[in-house]
């Protein structure tokens, strides 16, 4: 009975979420002044044919970096986590 209403529930759920998905707006984004700053000024100051090129890399070069960095970090860190110990190496106990 348990897992029953508990099935029941996750399916209302997960119902009501795509629901509210199908409900999005999609392919139609808004359009903003920023848009067409970026498209008719972007060649010109940046040099890139490439517009998502030139936002990414000359625009938002130091939030680009900044995900970069997060995200170099956290694989380092899940790496060193998951390591091997090598033959007669302990855990440090803190």
């Amino acid at each position: 009975m348990r897992f029953a209403l508990l099935t029941a529930l996750l399916l209302i759920l997960l119902g009501g979420l795509l629901h509210i998905a199908a409900g999005l707006p999609f392919g139609n984004p808004p359009v903003t002044d920023m848009d067409d700053y970026f498209i008719r000024h972007g060649q010109e100051q940046t040099g890139a044919n490439n517009i998502v090129t030139s936002v990414v890399f000359d625009y938002r070069a130091f939030d680009t970096l900044g995900e970069a960095t997060v995200l170099f970090t956290a694989v380092l860190g899940v790496g060193m986590m998951f390591r091997k110990l090598k033959p007669g190496e302990e855990y440090e106990n803190d």
